[in-house]
């Protein structure tokens, strides 16, 4: 049996500390973590302790941890989007692999640089496109690459994002304003772009978009509604997004979630957690804060073949996934990939009216099973062995260009061309 691969881990805040650190504890003979870049201080001696990283491999800034050479073969690199661009490039050029944490950066000009600096350089550059690696999108793949849809006509895909995760990461959270983050199409859906482009098998030829912020903003603010919904809101009892409910931070209330408690802080206890709504960005009332990403956004494509694809995101769903229909000239195909529900694929002939209806394994980690198997492939990829739907950085850039055309045609009420627009 060879040795694990090493690696360095940039960023241990949800997706390095839950999501791809733990493929290591699951897994020390394929992977081990020695090193550890991360600002805040009790994530970081939490993360080096599940590593059991000796302190002189501890750090407070990537900048500091490339200052020792190199430390591993690879990296895995969860940072904040603005960091991805300088880290990932300092990285490649000290010689890691490097499994990137998606978007690859925020803008189109870093995400060119980059995986022309990784092809350059021949070092492995992944995005954690995490969706092909699941059950249920995988088996979709087959689906329609085998015929069995029969020539495919359109293509309706929906990213449907829960009213209390939109509260959380894109009106409170990381996510919320451009200029210090991503556009939201961008930063939530570069996922499902990147499977529409995966299984349509071509790049798309026209593309247009519209959206905006439309419910976030403080005009629709109810009458007499603090700044913080820890100062007394006069709406406490009817406001979907309330804080303290959402949060956990009322006695008897369970949270709306885990992750968004341990992105929170505060612990257990309910007024450790209504301690840090006091002072933490997440305790904001949702119509006073700085965000300006939008709340909505539909892109209409064509892709080769006349065949039409829509896709939208919002954040205004009462369930948190996707949702989806591929329409073909012999069958129909009904997705549907929700937490909280089995997975189900639902196959409708037109000739016999038979209807097929798949469970596709929902998996043990997180989208679906699709963290695990991101991080089986990105490993495997680097012992030298042949990886089923693997991805590389050159194709992952097509649904980021799509999402960098969809903003260009949001703003400018134009259909980008996306033959030309590759060519910028």
């Amino acid at each position: 049996m060879s040795e694990p691969v090493t690696a360095i881990v940039f960023g241990a805040g949800g997706r390095g500390m839950y999501a791809y650190g733990p493929y290591a504890l699951a897994h020390p003979d394929e992977l081990k973590v020695v090193a550890v870049a991360e600002p805040n201080d009790e994530r970081r001696a939490r993360f080096a302790q599940m590593h059991a990283i000796p302190e002189q491999n501890q750090f407070r800034t990537w900048q500091e941890a490339m200052t020792h050479g190199k430390l591993a073969r690879a990296l895995v690199n969860c940072t904040q989007d603005p960091l991805h661009f300088d880290s990932t490039k300092a990285a490649l050029q000290a010689g890691y692999d490097v499994l990137l944490e998606k978007p690859i950066a925020p803008t189109r000009d870093e995400c060119v640089r980059l995986v022309r600096e990784s092809e350059e350089r021949g070092r492995v550059l992944q995005i954690c496109h995490v969706l092909r690696f699941t059950s249920f999108f995988s088996t979709l793949y087959e689906i329609v690459r085998s015929g069995r849809l029969g020539r495919l006509v359109t293509v309706d895909h929906r990213e449907n994002v829960s009213y209390w995760h939109m509260s959380h990461s894109f009106v409170r959270g990381n996510w919320r304003n451009e200029g210090l983050s991503s556009p939201m199409i961008l930063a939530k859906c570069c996922h499902d772009l990147d499977i529409l482009a995966w299984i349509l098998g071509e790049p798309v030829q026209y593309l247009n978009s519209f959206g905006a912020l439309t419910h976030y903003r403080i005009e629709n603010a109810p009458a007499g509604a603090p700044l913080r919904c820890t100062d007394g809101c006069p709406v406490e009892a009817t406001c979907p997004w309330y804080a303290p409910r959402l949060y956990g931070a009322m006695e008897g209330v369970p949270p709306r979630a885990g992750w968004i408690v341990t992105a929170l802080g505060g612990g257990d206890d309910p007024q450790g957690r209504w301690k840090q709504l006091e002072v933490s960005p997440y305790g904001r009332c949702v119509y006073h804060c700085d965000n300006d990403v939008v709340d909505h956004q539909v892109l209409s494509m064509q892709f080769p073949g006349d065949v039409t694809v829509t896709f939208t995101m919002h954040g205004h769903s009462d369930r948190e996934g996707r949702t989806l229909r591929w329409d073909g000239t012999r069958a129909t195909l009904y997705g549907d990939f929700s937490e909280g529900r089995p997975y189900e694929l639902r196959i409708c002939d037109h000739g016999s009216g038979t209807v097929e209806v798949l469970h596709p394994e929902s998996g043990e980690s997180g989208h679906g099973g699709g963290d695990e198997g991101l991080m089986s492939a990105f490993l495997r990829t680097l012992r030298g062995e042949s990886v089923p739907h693997r991805t590389s950085a050159r194709a992952s850039l097509e649904s980021h260009l799509m999402a960098f055309a969809a903003e260009e045609s949001r703003h400018t009420q134009q259909t980008i061309d996306m033959a030309a627009y590759r060519r910028l």
